[in-house]
């Protein structure tokens, strides 16, 4: 959709709220809703103001302390909403919605440089600074259950029923009784411009994958932020709820985000990462950016993991990575490699799908960059088994090792600049300590009466 295309179908009726929207630190949408005529009048030409603590809140929305952009001390302001009009979309399951992305500033202009969509912007101009080209994919699973969200949140979560009672990885006729809300996913994301491939059954039960045709990051962030979101709303009409949890239960498998990259010319657009004739499939510079993102695995783990429930994942022989390797379509490895020709391209299986797109694949792209400015050595394939392996490092098992890494990451200081380095590392340190506020039912269980 354009403004001639909205224009038109706000005068007809056709269109009458438009949400103006940008992605927080945990890579929803936050905004608000406009109606069409204001919208146009107003909004177009000026933006929007919208209170700065959204990039400095939890998950519960709660304003976190430690923050340097934005705090109490500095009154909470306003940033602007600049409208990025390539991002305006009419969203089919919500009646009558259109929906456009911004950017922000301060009221002077200047971007605000620890927004999600500012952070992958400048790790997309540094790869052009070194002629390079980044092509991405992040592929989403999520569980699907009978009951609504309003329905688990008053059971307190406790006797979720997946929509399957049996795994249904590639299975079609489970899957054929899942399709009155995976058909609408697929036909209402692809009527809305998000180009998506197909869907499939996975691992666990009531578990599903819905991915996206590859693009350039930012659009495939963009996409992935109201993808994401979309099948939440599409789920909810239909009674029922869908998770992105990393794990939201240890019997099942749990839901990854797995980033596909890989490197482009930006003055031919000629794909750089096969060389048939090394051993690896690798060109050199495939060999460095894949090798920094070996060398980056753990100190950027936050990035791809940023809860305490993501660390839940990486368990031996459940899919989710625990080896910094890398294989030749070894899914036992945190980086597999995959594809051939044009296609050749690293897959990081260590991301969950509760990350943020935005700052996931700024990490990606920094890790990588990283690797090919300073020269890194990829080493050895690992072949086998990389769950047993003894002689790889492992990624962090926990929040608190992600936080210390990320802490001390010299990728992320580089990559990245101080105020984005310790706005990062300040919401891994929140959350630690707000889970460190908590005592849980297992906790209950395990030692109410038995200590």
């Amino acid at each position: 959709m354009d403004l001639t295309q909205l224009t038109h179908d706000i005068a007809s009726g056709r269109i009458d709220t438009v949400v103006v929207a940008f992605p927080d630190l945990q890579g929803r949408p936050v905004g608000k809703r406009m109606t069409g005529p204001f919208f146009l009048d107003h909004v177009v030409d000026h933006g929007m103001e919208a209170c700065d603590y959204l990039l400095g809140v939890d998950v519960d929305m709660d304003p976190q302390p430690g923050y340097t952009f934005a705090n109490w001390d500095l009154g909470y302001g306003d940033v602007v909403c600049h409208l990025d009009l390539s991002t305006l979309m009419e969203l089919p399951w919500m009646p009558g919605t259109a929906m456009v992305l911004c950017d922000l500033t301060d009221s002077a202009g200047t971007p605000v440089e620890v927004s999600p969509r500012q952070m992958l912007r400048r790790q997309i101009e540094r790869a052009a600074d070194r002629g390079l080209v980044i092509r991405c994919a992040t592929e989403l699973e999520f569980y699907l259950f009978e009951q609504s969200y309003a329905e688990a949140a008053a059971d307190g979560w406790r006797h979720l029923t997946p929509h399957s009672s049996t795994i249904e990885d590639y299975q079609i006729l489970q899957t054929s009784r899942d399709e009155y809300i995976l058909r609408r996913i697929r036909n209402e994301m692809i009527a809305a411009g998000l180009p998506v491939e197909g869907s499939k059954g996975e691992a666990g039960r009531g578990q599903h994958e819905v991915n996206l045709v590859y693009d350039t990051p930012l659009l495939t962030a963009d996409r992935h932020l109201v993808f994401k979101n979309g099948i939440k709303e599409i789920a909810a009409q239909e009674g029922r709820a869908a998770t992105f949890m990393a794990k939201w239960t240890m019997a099942e498998a749990g839901s990854s985000c797995h980033i596909h990259t890989s490197l482009w010319s930006t003055e031919d657009d000629r794909p750089l990462m096969a060389d048939a004739t090394h051993p690896t499939g690798l060109s050199e510079i495939g060999r460095q950016f894949l090798a920094g993102q070996i060398h980056a695995a753990k100190q950027l783990a936050w990035c791809a993991a940023p809860y305490l429930n993501s660390y839940r994942r990486y368990v031996p022989d459940s899919w989710a990575p625990t080896a910094v390797a890398w294989g030749e379509d070894n899914r036992t490895c945190g980086f597999r490699i995959v594809g051939h020709g044009a296609g050749r391209r690293v897959e990081s299986r260590v991301p969950g799908a509760d990350v943020n797109p935005y700052i996931a694949l700024a990490a990606a792209i920094a890790a990588g960059l990283y690797g090919i400015d300073h020269g890194l050595e990829l080493p050895d394939a690992y072949q086998g088994n990389a769950y047993t392996a003894t002689d790889v490092e492992r990624l962090p098992s926990t929040l608190a090792d992600a936080l210390v890494a990320l802490e001390g990451s010299e990728v992320a200081s580089e990559a990245f600049g101080p105020d984005v380095h310790h706005h990062l590392v300040n919401t891994a340190r929140r959350e630690w300590a707000l889970a460190n506020h908590v005592v849980t039912d297992w906790e209950l269980a395990r030692n109410f009466e038995r200590i």
